[in-house]
This record gives structure tokens, sequence and C-alpha cells, in this order.
């Protein structure tokens, strides 16, 4: 599974990070990052409820 976090939606609420500690940051610039697009199967749960759980709908799973 990849992860996209739309730049222009995304407004720095960091639930993805909450949520998904291990596919979610945040970056200097205070919004939301990831280090590995292409999620581990053992993640992809968490990232997947971290997609439904952002406020803005910032986060896309293909």
């Amino acid at each position: 599974m990849r992860i996209t976090i739309d730049e222009d939606r995304c407004r720095g609420h960091g639930v993805c990070c909450t949520v998904s500690p291990e596919v979610f940051d945040i970056g200097d610039d205070g919004y939301a990052v990831t280090e590995q697009p292409d999620v581990p199967r053992e993640f992809q749960q968490a990232a997947r409820t971290a997609a439904m759980s952002c406020p803005e709908r910032a986060i896309s799973c293909h």
C-alpha cells in the first residue's frame, strides 16, 4: 500500500501522527510528512485508520 499526503489540504492537526506514529510525523513546517510512502504490511491498518481520521481528508491510501 502506498500513501500520499495532499499538502494543500493538510492543516497540521497531527491526528495521523497520534494514530500511526510509525508512518507519519510532523515536518519542520508543522505539517504531516511520511518517511515511508510504501507502508509495510504491519502498519497498513494503522495508516488506513489515520487517513480516515484526518479531519481535512488530506491522506490517501492506494
